[in-house]
């Protein structure tokens, strides 16, 4: 059986915790944020923790 191969676009976005959570950044916070106001992009720099029911899939693609 061959190894898998880490998906190098989620690899790029996840990051794993200390304690081994999924931690990734919200969406929407890429352009656009004349119309968006100032509590909402306060709110889209934090990073948030990945869905528990996701987390299994995640880690398989980046090989956690």
């Amino acid at each position: 059986m061959p190894k898998i191969k880490t998906h190098k676009g989620a690899a790029k976005r996840l990051k794993v915790t200390g304690t081994g959570k999924i931690r990734r950044y919200r969406a929407n916070s890429g352009h656009l944020f004349l119309t968006k106001t100032t509590k909402r992009k306060r709110r889209l720099r934090r990073s948030t923790l990945a869905d528990p029911t996701n987390v299994k899939k995640l880690n398989r693609l980046i090989q956690n």
